[in-house]
């Protein structure tokens, strides 16, 4: 019974979650560039700019479901047992982009207290594409498949 109501309380908070990120990031009004078909290019930006918190192998953190020392979000794998893949590409797009305090607070939300960092002075947006796009292309076609149907009717 013990183990039933953890892994109750764990899918009700990962669910409330994923509630609070869509309400509270919302879709930006402007949108991002075409993104890139490159994934070479976009292997070796993630091997250099992501693997080093998200893993390699796209596996995460350990305990990416839980908080460093200082309250921030471990990092969640990208590949297809991470949430990344719930998130519209805007969503994903802007959060690599302003980094989760500043995609956050874009939306008005300030104290949230997130250890993803902002890459829009580090790589170009065709470069942010390419790494998304490397990410997504690791997912099994099921799920890329719903993920470009839940940005493609969040696109207006």
């Amino acid at each position: 019974m013990t183990r039933h109501r953890v892994i109750i309380s764990i899918l009700a908070t990962l669910g409330v979650s994923a509630v609070v990120m869509s309400l509270v990031m919302g879709e930006p009004t402007e949108t991002p560039p075409v993104p890139s078909s490159d994934r070479a290019a976009g292997a070796l930006l993630y091997a250099e700019n992501c693997a080093s918190c998200h893993g390699a192998d796209l596996e995460g953190a350990d305990d990416w479901r839980g908080r460093d020392a200082d309250g921030r979000l471990n990092p969640p794998p990208h590949d297809a047992s991470g949430h990344t893949w719930h998130h519209t590409d805007t969503q994903i797009f802007t959060y690599t982009k302003l980094g989760g305090a500043g995609a956050m607070a874009k939306s008005g939300v300030n104290d949230f207290n997130s250890g993803m960092p902002a890459f829009e002075d580090v790589l170009t947006d065709e470069e942010i594409w390419a790494v998304l796009n490397f990410i997504k292309s690791t997912w099994p076609q099921k799920i890329r498949d719903a993920q470009s149907e839940m940005s493609r009717e969040n696109s207006d």
